[in-house]
């Protein structure tokens, strides 16, 4: 191909052109700026390398790489990847080579960053808006007016592109770089993993190795130092048992700065990073550079540290609370939940391993007669005795007010050692306070379950080591667990049984004995399970009243027993009168006196035709609370019966004062009564004590007839038992009163 023609004039001109608009040379900040020149013709290689080799753009010189042909071209831009511009030929083995090289470079290599400048000798080979249209090219230049200024204003103009596409692709990676980091970062739980992370991403963004550390900086700290959370590289010898002493030189220095801007601080040789902090304090980091960093990296790190101060914030406060979650405040050991972890952690390794409770004896006296800062005091030294004296290899925990835990190899628990710990006194407020410890163990490779239930078990066992001797020790056995776990199953039926109406009331006739004639019924609870079982009121009850199940189950019987009382009295049973027994737990609720109420509001149920059954031993404690609350019962218009009498051993000058209407003779007197060695003579006595304190009598458990004559001579006018009845269903009870069923039972 002819070499472009370039007139003289135009020279001159290019020239001036050259001096006026090329910049300052400055130093260059990277590598030259390679240039692909591929043409067959070697006079177009070198004036464009004339025209241009002495020359600087955007702060670098120009470096060029030659190729002959379109296929060498291809090879070349196979083997080198940073090339900025290629200067095209259009017609060079064929008519089309050039623009088949564009379509090479573009589609089959993805080399779309690289800028092409086509240049050809013959446009009507390739029509110009139909080449720029049809293929990705930066420029399109005939050769011959391509002078030394034009070559330049497009190489320039190249170039330019290739740097903003390679600062928008460095921005883009840089920026998915931080959310990367940001990402990973956030997943870490530690103060200390983080800010160790942290300075490892800074290291990575600034494209130096990592040689720095990061501190947190509460308010008011300035002047003793910061504490050095994290530290990598050759700066970790700046920091002086984990602390970063202020300084007017140096990484304190540069850190102060950082502090006082609150900004970040770029200096050559280093940086210093600001983490602004909301929980408790800032946070500021000091980094070694081995070069300064470019505006990019810079911009990269701002974003970087603006978004993970929010996150190594959000840390501290995660681990202020982890340490609350784990760790006892006020001893610093782990607490319940940390030791439930521990535990499940040993039972998994089926270590032969002991759990150990260790409870300080007669603490809450201590406490209450010296006072709760001096009742820490001792907490605190007895946890710090047992941390210095006990093995090291123990895990040892605060779980509860005054007690401890170990937990560890079983050869090393040993209850002797462990209570020979507080054989010397402690030392509280100038004051020696000796204390004993009572111990509960749990053989760990003897247990089945989960730390929960082992850490119950090791409780049952100091419960039973306190009940036989303080300052004991007592090794749980499965046999102790089972009646325990039995109890917690049937609460747990219980509250399931309720809720779905397995409760239900069944009513045992009362008869006056002379008569022969229902006078009224005692309400019943009883409970069966969905599968038709039926479990004993003398198993259920009891977990009732212990869980307070029983306050919400005794509500309910009384507004089912009165509602039955209802439907006897629309049956025509006026004078039927509805007894109902009351639990020691519900009798003694706060807001007893007012469920009675309500039941008797929301059925309508007459007062006077309602009685509530309370048991001796019941009538027996707290005789003042008891004489005030059957006052109020009375009040309300209820009546009163004292149940199973006679074997509570009831003070008969106290019984005088309780307004009570009636006396229930236990069903064990009424069965002696016909036993001619005992005799009747305590159910008689019942009878007589009744007669004289004005109280009605009547006995349960009477079963045959023979009892019935008996109770009768002897004065007794009520009675209540299978001789007449069953426990009834409450329609089974409206037809019993209907029936002849008490003539022909006498």
């Amino acid at each position: 191909m002819p070499a472009p023609h370039t007139p003289s004039g135009d020279a001159q001109d290019d020239d001036l052109v050259f001096a006026d608009e090329t910049p300052v040379v400055a130093p260059h900040g990277g590598g030259a700026w390679r240039v692909l020149i591929v043409d067959d013709d070697a006079d177009v290689h070198s004036t464009t390398t004339f025209a241009l080799g002495s020359l600087e753009m955007h702060g670098r010189p120009l470096t060029f790489l030659h190729a002959y042909s379109a296929a060498q071209g291809m090879a070349v831009l196979e083997r080198e990847h940073d090339i900025a511009v290629i200067l095209l030929d259009v017609v060079m083995e064929q008519a089309d080579a050039g623009l088949h090289l564009v379509r090479h470079v573009r589609d089959t290599l993805g080399r779309h960053d690289v800028r092409i400048i086509l240049r050809t000798g013959q446009p009507g080979y390739a029509p110009e808006m139909d080449a720029i249209r049809g293929y990705d090219i930066n420029d399109y230049r005939t050769k011959s007016e391509l002078t030394r200024t034009k070559l330049y204003t497009s190489v320039a103009a190249a170039i330019r592109a290739y740097q903003q596409i390679h600062a928008l692709e460095d921005s883009r990676t840089g920026l998915a770089e931080v959310v990367r980091a940001n990402t990973e970062l956030m997943a870490l739980h530690s103060v200390a993993e983080m800010t160790l992370g942290i300075l490892r991403e800074v290291a990575a963004l600034a494209g130096q190795p990592a040689d720095g550390l990061l501190c947190g900086c509460p308010p008011g700290t300035a002047a003793s130092g910061w504490q050095v959370l994290a530290s990598c590289g050759p700066a970790a010898d700046f920091a002086r048992d984990g602390m970063l002493a202020a300084g007017a030189h140096g990484p304190a220095a540069a850190i102060a700065a950082a502090l006082a801007e609150r900004r970040n601080l770029y200096r050559d040789d280093h940086l210093a990073l600001y983490f602004s902090g909301k929980a408790h304090c800032d946070f500021a980091a000091w980094v070694r550079l081995a070069r300064p960093l470019d505006e990019l990296r810079r911009g990269l790190i701002d974003v970087f540290t603006s978004s993970i101060a929010v996150g190594l914030d959000n840390v501290a406060l995660m681990t202020d609370l982890h340490r609350a979650a784990f760790y006892d405040a006020l001893t610093g050991l782990p607490n319940r939940t940390r030791l439930i972890e521990l535990v499940d952690d040993s039972l998994q390794t089926g270590a032969d391993a002991t759990l150990c409770l260790v409870d300080i004896d007669q603490f809450a006296e201590t406490n209450d007669a010296l006072g709760h800062q001096f009742g820490d005091a001792l907490l605190g030294a007895v946890a710090q005795r047992l941390r210095l004296q006990l093995d090291g290899r123990l895990a040892l925990a605060r779980i509860g007010g005054d007690t401890f835990c170990l937990l560890g190899q079983a050869d090393l628990i040993e209850p002797a050692a462990i209570q020979g710990l507080f054989a010397a006194p402690f030392s509280i407020e100038g004051q020696d306070v000796q204390v004993s410890a009572t111990l509960g163990l749990v053989r760990l490779r003897e247990h089945d379950a989960n730390a929960a239930d082992a850490l119950k078990d090791a409780d049952i066992a100091l419960k039973r080591a306190k009940s036989l001797r303080r300052g004991g020790h007592f090794y749980f056995s499965r046999g102790m667990g089972v009646e325990i776990r039995e109890r917690v199953r049937l609460m747990h039926d219980l509250r399931g049984g309720f809720a779905r109406g397995e409760l239900f009331l069944a009513y045992q006739p009362q008869v006056e004995l002379a008569a022969r004639r229902a006078f009224g019924a005692e309400a019943l609870l009883r409970w069966r399970t969905e599968d038709g079982r039926f479990v004993p009121p003398d198993r259920f009850i009891p977990i009732a009243e212990y869980s307070g199940l029983i306050i919400d189950i005794g509500a309910w019987v009384l507004r089912e027993a009165c509602a039955e009382l209802m439907r006897v009295r629309a049956a025509g049973h006026l004078d039927f009168t509805m007894s109902i027994n009351v639990s020691q737990v519900q009798f003694r609720h706060p807001h007893f006196i007012d469920m009675l109420r309500q039941a008797l509001s929301d059925t309508g149920a007459p007062p006077e035709r309602v009685e509530l059954e309370i048991t001796e031993s019941m009538a027996m404690e707290e005789p003042d609370l008891l004489i005030e609350r059957l006052a109020e019962i009375k009040r309300t218009g209820v009546s009163i019966a004292i149940d199973d009498f006679g074997t509570g051993f009831s003070s008969l000058s106290y019984l005088q004062r309780l307004r009570v209407d009636r006396l229930k003779i236990d069903r064990a007197f009424v069965t002696e009564i016909t036993d001619a060695a005992r005799g009747s003579s305590i159910a008689e006595m019942i009878i007589e004590l009744g007669r004289n304190l004005g109280l009605s009598i009547i006995a349960e458990g009477v079963e045959d007839e023979r009892q019935a004559q008996i109770l009768q001579t002897l004065g007794c006018p009520l009675a209540q038992g299978y001789l007449f009845a069953r426990p009834l269903a409450p329609e089974a009870l409206i037809e019993w009163l209907g029936s002849d069923a008490l003539t022909r039972a006498a």
